[in-house]
C-alpha cells in the first residue's frame, strides 16, 4: 500500500551524488522513518513530502522505499537556519548561517536567488567568497525547482539528476522547447513518460514533433526486437496505436523524417520499408562486402591437400568425416566460408584441422567470438588465443564525444590470411558492418555458428540469411560423432531440433529430469542439487560449474526471485564479506554477477601468463564474473570476469549488474558451463519454444538437470514457432547474386 508522509530528514546514513540513491531517516509528526530510494538533491535538514511502500529488510528492518517526493522549502527562521547550517553550502557554518539571517530575515533565500551579489553586506562574506555560495545554493535550487517541476509533469525523480547534469539551469527551458530530445540523451526514461510531460506541456496530439518522435521510437522498439526495418505500413500501425493520431500525419512525418536523412525508406517485392540509418547503412554494407568476398579469388590452395589432411589424421589420431574435409578444402578454395552444425558434429575438430594447415604453410591466422567465454573456450579448445570481436577490432571509446569507435577498418585493416569467428548465431547486423570492414583485401573470413541456436540480441538474423541467400560456400554438419554420441546431451539436443521427444533419467548418463509440479518445492530441489547432489556427486563447483537457466525474469522459477533465494544459500552474509545495499539489490563480496548492458567506456586490465598487464576498454551485455571486492567509503565495487577481466565500478553503475546465480536462456547465448539446471514451468507462449529449449541444453558440458512439469518439456518440444524478423540482408543478396549471375 502507497503511503505518504510529510517532515524533515533529520539525518543523511548514505549518499551516492552520481545516481542520487539515499537513506536518510525521516523525522515526522511522531515518528521516525528509514527513508531508501533515488532521492537526488535531498540533505539533511531539507523539510519533504514522499509517497511509497513499507518493507522490512532482512538485516534493518522497516524502510520506506520512496516512490515519489517533493521537496519543500523552509519558510520559518528555523528551518531556514537547519537549511543554511546543514553544509550545503560552502563556508556557511552556524555562526554564518546566523548573520545571513540577522542580515535579510526571512528574504535571506529571495536574496540569494535574485540579488546574489548582496550577500556582500554580511560581515564575512568578502568579493571572492559571495559567488561559491550563491552559485551553489542555486544549483541546489534549480535541481531541487526541476525535480518539483518534472515530477508534475510525469517524469520521475530519479532523472532529474542526470538531466540537470545534461542541460544545467537551462533543462526546463530546453525541455519546453523539445521534450522529446530526452530520449537521446536517457533513452530509459521511456517515451511514453516523455510523451505525457508533452502532453501536459500543451503538445498537440498530432504535433510534428510528436509524430516524428513517435516513428522514431517505434524503429527503435524495433530494433530491440531485433528487427532491422518495419513495413511502412507496421510503422503506420505502431504510431498510431500508441500516439492515436491519423494515418495521413504519420506518413507526412515519415516522409519529412526521410527528406532530413533521419531514416531510409525502400522498396520491397510486396512492401515500403523503413529503417533507422544504421540498420540500413550496416545491411547494405555487409551485402556488398559478402559480394565482394564471393566474387574474389583466395591465395593459392596447398599443393595435394587430401595427402597432407590424411597425413594430420595420423598424427592427431583423429578421423574426419568426408564433410569436414570438404570444409578444410572450401576454406583454401574460397575468400568466404560458413561452417554450420549442431553438437557433436564435429565444428571444433574441423577448425583445429584448418589451423594446422594454415600453420604449416605458415600463413597467420586469427580467431574471434562475440563474447569473452565463448573466445575463452575457442582458445582452449584450439589452443591458439581467441579474442573478443570488440577486442580483436580494436574498440576504444571517445572522452569528447561519448562514442565508441573502432581502431581497425578499411584504413587499418586486419593483417591475416585467415580470420575465424565461432558462435556467429550471436552477431547482429551492427556487429557484422565493423567486422566487414575490417577484412583486408587478401583475408579468407570463415564463419562458424549453429543457425538452430537463437538469433543474436541486436537486430538482424545475419547467419540465417547468410546462409539461405548462398552468398557464400555454406558446409553443414550433420553426422554426429560416435564419442558425442555417448551424450544424451548432444543426441537429446539433436532429438529436440528434430521436435522429438529426449531420452531421460539413463543411469550414469548426463541427462536427467526431476519431477516437481509445485514450483516451490522445485525451487528447494534446485538448491539442494547446487548445495550438495551435485558437488558431492561431481565435485562441481556450485557458484563457478554450475548455472541455473530459466526462460523468465518473473515468477517462482524466474530469475529475480530465483537469485534473491540463491544468493542467501550459495553467498550467505558473512561477517568476511562487505556487502552493500542498492535498492531492492544487496550485493556481497564473492557474489556471481552479470553485466546486463554494453558499456563501451568501463576500463578493464588483466595478465597474462608472464606477468605483463594488458588494459582496454569495454565490458558487454552477458559478461559473467563475480565481485572480488566492495569498497564503501571508496563507493567502489570491484569485477572479475571469467575471461580475468577486472573491472572496477563506481556504486554509481550497478544498475549495469544483476545477481547471475539464475540467468535467463537468451543471456547464456554464446557461454557454456559444466552444468546446467534448467526449471520446467509454464511461461509466455513466446518463450517456452523448442529453439529455446535447444539453446538451453547446449550450453551445457556435462550435465543437464531439468526440473518440473514433463507436459511443459513437451510443449517447448512441440513449439516450434520462431519469431520472423524483418531483415532485408537475405533478400538482398539474393538479388544481387541474381544481377551479377545474369551480367557474367
Amino acid at each position: 500500500m502507497v503511503e505518504q508522509y510529510e517532515g524533515k530528514l533529520v539525518e543523511m546514513i548514505y549518499q551516492n551524488e552520481e545516481n542520487g540513491y539515499r537513506v536518510g531517516i525521516l523525522e515526522c509528526e511522531d515518528q521516525l522513518l528509514t527513508l531508501v530510494g533515488v532521492l537526488p538533491g535531498l540533505n539533511a535538514g531539507d523539510r519533504i513530502r514522499v509517497r511509497g511502500k513499507k518493507q522490512v529488510h532482512h538485516r534493518y528492518g522497516e524502510q520506506l522505499k520512496v516512490e515519489e517526493y517533493f521537496p519543500l522549502l523552509p519558510e520559518s527562521q528555523e528551518g531556514m537556519m537547519e537549511y543554511l547550517a546543514s553544509g550545503l553550502i560552502p563556508g556557511v557554518g552556524e555562526a554564518m548561517a546566523r548573520r545571513m539571517l540577522d542580515t535579510f530575515g526571512t528574504e535571506v533565500f529571495t536574496i540569494m536567488q535574485q540579488q546574489p551579489e548582496r550577500l556582500q553586506e554580511v560581515r564575512g562574506i568578502g568579493k571572492k567568497s559571495w559567488r561559491p555560495m550563491a552559485e551553489a545554493f542555486q544549483t541546489h535550487n534549480q535541481l531541487r525547482e526541476l525535480i518539483l517541476w518534472l515530477a508534475e509533469k510525469g517524469i520521475e525523480a530519479r532523472f532529474a539528476l542526470r538531466i540537470h547534469q545534461a542541460f544545467g539551469g537551462g533543462a526546463k527551458a530546453i525541455i519546453e522547447d523539445n521534450p522529446y530530445q530526452l530520449l537521446e540523451n536517457m533513452p530509459d526514461i521511456g517515451f511514453k513518460a516523455v510523451d505525457r510531460m508533452a502532453l501536459k506541456l500543451g503538445r498537440e496530439l498530432e504535433d510534428p514533433q510528436r509524430v516524428e518522435s513517435g516513428i522514431l521510437h517505434a524503429l527503435a522498439t524495433a530494433n530491440y526486437e531485433g528487427h532491422t526495418y518495419l513495413p511502412r505500413e507496421e510503422v503506420i500501425r505502431r504510431v498510431r496505436g500508441v500516439l492515436e493520431v491519423g494515418e495521413s500525419i504519420v506518413i507526412q512525418s515519415i516522409e519529412s523524417l526521410a527528406l532530413n536523412q533521419q531514416i531510409q525508406m525502400t522498396t520491397g517485392p510486396e512492401d515500403h520499408r523503413v529503417y533507422l540509418l544504421p540498420c540500413y547503412e550496416a545491411e547494405t554494407f555487409t551485402c556488398k562486402k559478402l559480394m565482394e568476398l564471393a566474387c574474389t579469388v583466395p591465395l593459392p590452395a596447398p599443393e595435394n591437400l587430401r595427402r597432407r589432411l590424411e597425413i594430420l589424421q595420423k598424427e592427431q589420431n583423429i578421423q574426419l568425416a568426408e564433410a569436414q574435409i570438404e570444409g578444410v578444402e572450401a576454406a583454401f578454395h574460397h575468400r568466404g566460408l560458413v561452417i554450420t552444425g549442431g553438437p557433436g558434429t564435429g565444428k571444433t575438430t574441423l577448425i583445429n584441422s584448418l589451423i594446422s594447415l594454415i600453420e604449416e604453410e605458415e600463413l597467420e591466422v586469427l580467431l574471434a567470438a562475440p563474447t569473452g567465454r565463448a573466445a575463452k573456450r575457442m582458445t582452449e579448445t584450439s589452443g591458439k588465443e581467441a579474442s573478443t570481436i570488440h577486442r580483436l577490432l580494436e574498440m576504444g571509446f571517445s572522452e569528447e564525444t561519448g562514442e565508441h569507435y573502432f581502431g581497425r577498418d578499411e584504413e587499418n585493416p586486419l593483417e591475416a590470411d585467415f580470420l575465424i569467428i565461432d558462435e556467429v548465431s550471436m552477431v547482429d547486423i551492427l556487429m557484422m558492418r565493423h567486422l566487414l570492414r575490417a577484412i583486408g583485401p587478401a583475408t579468407t573470413l570463415i564463419l562458424v555458428g549453429d543457425v538452430d541456436q537463437l538469433p543474436s540480441v541486436g537486430p538482424g538474423a545475419v547467419l540465417k540469411d547468410i546462409i539461405n541467400s548462398g552468398i557464400i560456400q555454406v558446409i553443414r554438419l550433420t553426422e554426429i560423432f560416435r564419442q558425442a554420441r555417448e551424450s544424451l546431451i548432444v543426441m537429446n539436443a539433436h532429438s529436440i531440433n528434430q521436435g522429438e521427444e529426449p531420452t531421460l533419467n539413463h543411469r550414469d548418463r548426463d541427462f536427467f529430469f526431476m519431477k516437481e509440479e509445485n514450483p516451490h518445492q522445485a525451487l528447494e530441489k534446485i538448491r539442494q542439487l547446487l548445495t550438495r547432489r551435485l558437488p558431492e556427486h561431481y565435485l562441481f563447483d556450485p557458484i563457478k560449474d554450475i548455472q541455473v537457466l530459466t526462460p523468465t525474469k518473473k515468477g517462482i522459477t524466474g530469475t529475480v526471485n530465483m537469485n534473491q533465494h540463491l544468493q542467501e544459500v550459495l553467498n550467505p552474509p558473512d561477517a568476511s564479506r562487505r556487502e552493500r545495499n542498492f535498492g531492492s539489490k544487496t550485493f556481497r563480496e564473492g557474489d556471481k554477477i552479470m553485466q546486463i548492458r554494453n558499456n563501451y567506456s568501463l576500463e578493464w586490465k588483466r595478465w597474462d601468463s608472464s606477468g605483463q598487464e594488458e588494459t582496454g576498454r569495454g565490458v558487454f551485455n552477458g559478461d559473467i564474473g563475480h565481485i572480488s571486492k566492495i569498497e564503501t567509503e571508496k563507493e567502489l565495487l570491484t569485477i572479475l570476469f571469467d575471461d580475468d577481466r577486472q573491472v572496477i565500478y563506481p556504486f554509481a553503475l550497478v544498475d549495469e549488474l544483476e545477481p547471475a546465480y539464475a540467468i535467463t536462456i537468451h543471456k547464456s547465448q554464446g557461454s557454456e558451463f559444466p552444468a546446467v539446471i534448467l526449471p520446467m514451468f509454464p511461461g509466455p507462449p513466446v518463450l517456452m519454444t523448442r529453439n529455446l529449449l535447444y539453446t538451453a541444453i547446449t550450453r551445457a558440458r556435462s550435465l543437464v538437470v531439468l526440473v518440473g512439469h514433463k507436459q511443459i518439456l513437451y510443449r517447448m518440444i512441440q513449439n516450434n514457432r520462431t519469431q520472423e524478423r524483418y531483415s532485408g540482408l537475405e533478400e538482398r543478396l539474393v538479388q544481387l547474386l541474381d544481377f551479377v549471375e545474369e551480367s557474367s
